[in-house]
């Protein structure tokens, strides 16, 4: 399923609270299992550049832009622990 679409789902969703984070998280899930390749931080950032025109309205919606921009970030110190990998 496309972000797109998870995004028009859930901004059906009248959930608040907890409910609509949990939502989210689904969401975000079902987004990572349709991925043809492996996840990254720069396939996030290419789904939020179509969730972020979208302007997402209900609270659902938003934790899931949410969880995309979590996971647009590096993880920091992995460049670094991977370089002394390679050294030694």
């Amino acid at each position: 399923m496309t972000v797109l679409q998870i995004l028009r789902g859930l901004e059906r969703s009248t959930a608040t609270g907890a409910q609509a984070e949990t939502d989210a998280r689904l969401g975000f899930l079902e987004w990572l299992i349709g991925l043809e390749g492996a996840a990254s931080a720069a396939e996030a950032r290419a789904a939020l550049a179509i969730a972020a025109a979208h302007r997402p309205q209900s609270a659902a919606a938003r934790a899931f832009v949410g969880c995309l921009r979590q996971a647009s970030r590096p993880i920091a110190g992995h460049a670094r622990r991977r370089r002394a990998q390679l050294v030694h």
